[in-house]
C-alpha cells in the first residue's frame, strides 16, 4: 500500500480516539459536571452533528483546495477544538470543543476515502479504505482505553491534554507524509451536488448507513454503564474491557474490506448485519453475567464496525456511476450518514435509558440492525434488475 494511506491512518488514529474516548468516560463527566447519563451521552451525538454538518458542507466548499492544504488545515483545528475541551470551563462550552472537533472529523474521512481509492488499483478499492479506517479500529484498541484509563485516574479533562498531543503528531506526520500533487477531482458545480442529495440510490445507501450505525450506537453509547451497572464491573475494568473490544474491531474491520473485496459490498454487508442484530438481541441477555457479557462484547466488535469499507467503497462505486463529477461530496454525504445514525443511535439510547432500562438499548438496536439489513438486500435486488435490464438491452442491441 502507498505510504500516503498510512500517514492518512496515522490521522485517523487521532481522530477515532478523541470520537469514541467519550464513550468510556460519559459516567466520570457525568458526575464531575453534575450531569445526567443521558446529557453526558449527548457529548457523543453532538460530536455527531459537527461530523454530519463537516462532511457534505465543508467538503464541497474546499473543493478547489489543495488536498494536503485541506488535510493539514483540519488537523489544526482538531488540535485546537481538543485543548479547547481540555480547557472547558463549563459543559455547554465542552459542547462547542467537541463540535468544532467533528467539523474537522467529518472533511477528513469525506475527502481521505476518495484519495485511498484513489492510490490503489480498483480491485483494491474497499481494502485501501480499509487500512485507512484501521487508524479508527487502532484508535478503539489503545487510544480509547488508554484515553478511558488516563480519564479515569488524572481526570476527563487530561484524555482531551493527550489527545490534542496524538492531534499534533498526526499533523505532523501528514506534512511529511502527504504528497502536495494529490489527485484532485474537477470541483462539483452547485446542481451536481444537489444531483447527490436526490439521487435515490445514493440516498438508499445512505440509509443502509444511518441504521446501521443508529443500532450499534443505540446500545454503545451507554456502554459504559452497562458494564458497570448490569454486569457488575468496577470502573477500573471499563479501560480494559474497551481494550478486548478495540481488538475485536481491528480484526473486524480488516475481515469486513476483504469480505468487501470478494464479495462485493451487498454480500458482505447482509453478512455484516445479519450477524450484528443477533449479537445484539443476545446482549440484551448476556450483559447481566461478567463472562457472557465480555464474550458477546468480543463478538460485537469484530461486526460491529466491519460494515465501513463495505458502505464507503458501495457509495463510491455508486456516485462514480450516477453523479460521477461529485464523487468527494457523495463520499462526504456518506461519512454525515455515519455520524447521523451515531447521534439518532445515542439519542434514541438517552431516550430509553431515562424512559426504559440500560438493557433495552440492546435490543432496540437489533431492530434498527434488521432495518439496515432490510435495506440493503433491497439495494442489492435494484443492483441486479439494473444488470438484468443493461444485458437485455446489450443482447438486444447485438442482434
Amino acid at each position: 500500500m502507498p505510504i500516503a494511506l498510512f500517514a492518512l491512518t496515522l490521522s485517523a488514529f487521532a481522530i477515532g480516539t478523541t470520537e469514541f474516548v467519550i464513550v468510556g468516560l460519559v459516567p466520570t463527566i457525568a458526575t464531575d459536571l453534575g450531569v445526567t447519563l443521558p446529557s453526558a451521552g449527548l457529548l457523543v451525538s453532538l460530536y455527531a452533528v459537527g461530523v454530519a454538518v463537516g462532511a457534505p458542507v465543508l467538503t464541497a466548499l474546499t473543493g478547489k483546495w489543495n488536498r494536503k492544504h485541506v488535510l493539514l488545515g483540519l488537523m489544526a483545528l482538531f488540535v485546537a477544538g481538543n485543548i479547547l475541551a481540555w480547557q472547558a470551563p463549563s459543559y455547554e462550552s465542552l459542547i462547542l470543543a467537541r463540535i468544532l472537533t467533528g467539523l474537522a472529523h467529518g472533511v477528513f474521512f469525506s475527502i481521505g476515502s476518495t484519495i485511498a481509492t484513489g492510490l490503489v488499483a480498483k480491485e483494491k478499492e474497499a481494502s485501501a479504505i480499509a487500512v485507512m479506517f484501521t487508524g479508527l479500529t487502532v484508535a478503539l484498541v489503545t487510544g480509547v482505553p488508554l484515553g478511558t484509563w488516563i480519564g479515569q485516574n488524572f481526570g476527563w479533562r487530561a484524555t482531551f491534554l493527550v489527545v490534542s498531543a496524538l492531534g499534533t503528531l498526526a499533523l505532523i506526520g501528514s506534512a511529511l507524509l502527504v504528497p502536495s500533487n494529490l489527485k484532485q477531482s474537477k470541483p462539483a458545480t452547485l446542481s451536481e451536488q444537489m444531483k447527490v442529495l436526490v439521487q435515490p440510490r445514493l440516498v438508499l445507501v445512505y440509509l443502509m448507513t444511518i441504521l446501521g450505525y443508529g443500532g450499534t450506537f443505540t446500545a454503545f453509547t451507554y456502554l459504559a454503564p452497562i458494564l458497570q451497572e448490569e454486569a457488575g464491573f468496577a470502573p477500573s475494568a471499563i479501560s480494559l474491557i474497551m481494550l478486548v473490544y478495540g481488538v475485536s474491531v481491528a480484526v473486524g474491520n480488516i475481515y469486513g474490506g476483504k469480505l468487501a473485496d470478494q464479495k462485493g459490498p451487498i454480500r458482505a454487508l447482509t453478512i455484516i448485519f445479519s450477524v450484528l442484530a443477533v449479537i445484539l438481541f443476545a446482549l440484551t441477555f448476556t450483559m447481566g453475567s461478567k463472562v457472557a457479557a465480555v464474550i458477546t462484547v468480543l463478538v460485537w466488535g469484530a461486526f460491529a464496525f466491519g460494515n465501513v469499507p463495505g458502505l464507503q467503497v458501495y457509495v463510491v462505486q455508486l456516485a462514480e456511476k450516477f453523479t460521477p463529477n461529485a464523487v468527494d461530496v457523495a463520499s462526504g454525504l456518506n461519512i454525515a450518514a455515519f455520524n447521523i445514525g451515531i447521534a439518532v443511535g445515542s439519542i434514541l439510547g438517552g431516550a430509553i435509558v431515562e424512559g426504559m432500562q440500560l438493557s433495552d438499548t440492546a435490543w432496540i438496536g437489533a431492530i434498527i440492525s434488521i432495518a439496515a439489513l432490510l435495506v440493503t438486500r433491497y439495494s442489492g435486488y435494484l443492483d441486479k434488475r439494473a444488470l438484468s435490464t443493461a444485458n437485455t438491452a446489450n443482447n438486444t442491441t447485438s442482434a
